[in-house]
């Protein structure tokens, strides 16, 4: 009787698992049924926000859903984040996750969620590096000469970015611990603050993602020295990076966008996800509108983007650590 019985669980048990697998692939295979949303951090306009926009479209038409775009702005992207890791993981609420999203959690520990606990990496969409513009009246015309000049002048140079503890800032810093210069930060409250301040001389040099300072360059109220990335910048070709240009070994992608899903969503519809944006964003035509904005394709697999977000959580915490960055 007790090898009836065993024999009888054992049964049940394989039937258990087949069922779940069933289920699973049929989950894949019907989804979606119903209209999918990108949940954005940041208001429309801006860099995440094109980003979502542009693989919402193609998405669309891959899937036959409608996908929309939910921007919910607010506490530096802390609401988005929030929004859709207490969402339903049924793979119909999505975030628009951004290089902020793994320092904001270094700053503000008591968030009311865990990044890497209560969200799932699905993959990288795009990056865009930083540049690092001085005002044409700076006596520096590439990095060597900067550092240069500011190891003559310790303390007196001084650089502005968007804002404390955002990526602009932690490329500055990055760039001060690596050449050994010191060099004051001067936060604004956005990127155009930042801008219109370094262009106007009120500060010497400024890290910015390289569509927003474009104008700027090209009527010559500023000029650029290099890009954080280890490449150069598509819109920028002339430009060197900074790490082949006297600093080698410096490398902050400056901005990234990737998606992330609830805790829970099945691994089918992760992996599905996962290869529609890696044949959508890296086609010809998504390529250039991406280029336009300054943004360089960049997919990934679920695995290598959650490796990716591990890596820059532990160089942010670095970076916060040995600079003594506290949050506004």
């Amino acid at each position: 009787m007790r090898k009836s019985g065993g024999s009888r669980l054992r049964l049940f048990s394989l039937i258990v698992v087949c069922a779940n697998l069933w289920a699973f692939d049929s989950l894949a295979q019907s989804y979606p049924v119903r209209p999918i949303r990108f949940v954005v951090g940041y208001a429309a306009g801006g860099s995440t926000d094109v980003a979502a926009r542009l693989v919402a479209q193609k998405m669309a038409d891959q899937l036959g859903q409608p996908v929309t775009v939910e921007n919910r702005t607010g506490a530096n992207g802390a609401i988005a984040v929030e929004r859709v890791a207490k969402s339903a993981a049924d793979g119909y609420t999505l975030l628009m996750a951004t290089a902020g999203d793994t320092v904001l959690p270094l700053l503000r520990p008591k968030l009311p969620y865990d990044l890497e606990r209560d969200l799932i990496p699905v993959s990288l969409i795009v990056t865009g590096p930083q540049v690092l513009v001085v005002y044409p009246g700076v006596p520096a015309r590439n990095i060597k000469e900067l550092i240069a000049l500011a190891r003559s002048q310790p303390g007196k140079l001084n650089y502005a970015t968007s804002g404390v503890g955002g990526t602009p800032h932690l490329s500055g810093e990055l760039f001060k611990l690596m050449a050994e210069v010191n060099i004051g930060h001067v936060p604004y409250k956005g990127g155009s603050e930042s801008a219109v301040a370094t262009a106007s001389g009120q500060v010497d040099m400024l890290i910015a993602g390289v569509a927003s300072v474009l104008p700027l360059l090209g009527s010559g109220k500023l000029r650029a020295l290099a890009v954080t990335s280890v490449r150069r910048a598509s819109l920028l070709p002339s430009v060197p990076t900074i790490d082949e240009s006297g600093l080698p070994g410096y490398n902050r992608a400056g901005v990234w966008v990737g998606m992330l899903a609830p805790t829970g969503v099945s691994k089918d519809i992760i992996t599905l996800l996962s290869t529609q944006i890696g044949k959508l964003v890296n086609t010809a035509e998504m390529k250039e509108a991406l280029f336009k904005q300054g943004l360089e394709p960049q997919t990934n697999t679920p695995e290598q983007f959650a490796a990716f977000i591990r890596s820059e959580l532990a160089e942010n915490a670095r970076l916060i650590k040995a600079s003594d960055i506290k949050a506004e």
